[in-house]
């Protein structure tokens, strides 16, 4: 598994792509990250393993696309969890994810405040 927190060329391209909407893009990933964390703890909670994949899958596609490779993947193992109904396993990677993303939101409040257009 990756130790890349932030891949600096997805982040770029991001930039490029978005410019003056870029800051808005990492505030919002940081919000919905925020909420999908809130939705894999309930789901875990309540023993929802259909909805815990779901909601690991769609967080591992976002964090992919937000270029955070080592959330995407603790997204990856997370959604196999629920696949194999695996619930025991579950808090500890759920702590895992959480750690990565507090990394993730600082990594990612530094990059706003970094960016200038």
């Amino acid at each position: 598994m990756s130790d890349i927190h932030l891949d600096d060329a997805v982040l770029a391209a991001l930039q490029e792509v978005m410019e003056d909407e870029y800051p808005v893009l990492l505030d919002t990933f940081v919000a919905d990250s925020e909420e999908r964390l809130r939705l894999l703890r309930r789901t875990a909670i309540e023993g929802d393993s259909r909805g815990l994949r779901l909601a690991a899958h769609s967080f591992k596609g976002s964090c992919s696309n937000m270029g955070a490779p080592l959330l995407a993947e603790l997204c990856r193992q997370l959604e196999d969890l629920g696949h194999h109904e695996a619930l025991e396993q579950l808090p500890d990677l759920i702590g895992k994810i959480e750690r990565e993303f507090a990394i993730v939101r600082i990594l990612l409040k530094s990059e706003r405040q970094r960016y200038r257009h």
